[in-house]
């Protein structure tokens, strides 16, 4: 029988917690690991669930409406420098600035500031037995990703870790 160092059992347990957070959203799982939205409030921009899934795409349309998770390191922003504005796949609101996005080493893009703050809003995410802040567009209430408070040596200390299917970028001219 093999046996483990404690240490090794502890380093094992922490590589497969930080992993199953990450993309325990995989499947495309919401709160309590339904499909349904249960956030209540009411956004300015309101179309069907047909409607959504036609103008996003199934990846999109997954992240964004059924608060999933994109891989890390997959998307086409995550290594993004151009000079711009990151706006909301779904309704095309301004979000974040190419000037506050850095690189964390997480696998998504990351911003240490929304452009302002009335452009997101942050609700209180109890799902999967650990407690964070998710991030939505709050014109039309898409899943954006998640803000934590680990952007170490950023201006603000805050690290909005966004998926990159959940936005599209207007290069500035």
């Amino acid at each position: 029988m093999m046996q483990f160092k404690p240490w090794a059992i502890t380093a094992i347990i922490a590589i497969v917690g930080v992993q199953w957070a990450c993309v325990s959203h995989e499947a495309g799982a919401g709160y309590s690991g339904d499909t349904t939205r249960k956030d209540t409030m009411t956004y300015k921009i309101q179309k069907t669930e047909e409607e959504w899934k036609q103008l996003l795409g199934d990846e999109s349309y997954r992240v964004l409406r059924l608060k999933g998770t994109e891989r890390p390191f997959t998307s086409e922003f995550e290594t993004h420098w151009e000079a711009g504005t990151y706006v909301c796949k779904g309704c095309g609101q301004e979000l974040f600035t190419s000037d506050t996005k850095f690189d964390a080493g997480c696998g998504w893009p990351s911003f240490y500031q929304a452009m302002d703050k009335t452009k997101v809003k942050e609700i209180l995410d109890n799902s999967h037995g650990m407690q964070r802040v998710e991030v939505v567009c709050s014109a039309c209430g898409g899943h954006l990703g998640h803000v934590f408070n680990d952007g170490y040596g950023q201006p603000t200390g805050l690290r909005y870790c966004i998926n990159g299917v959940s936005l599209g970028f207007r290069k500035k001219p």
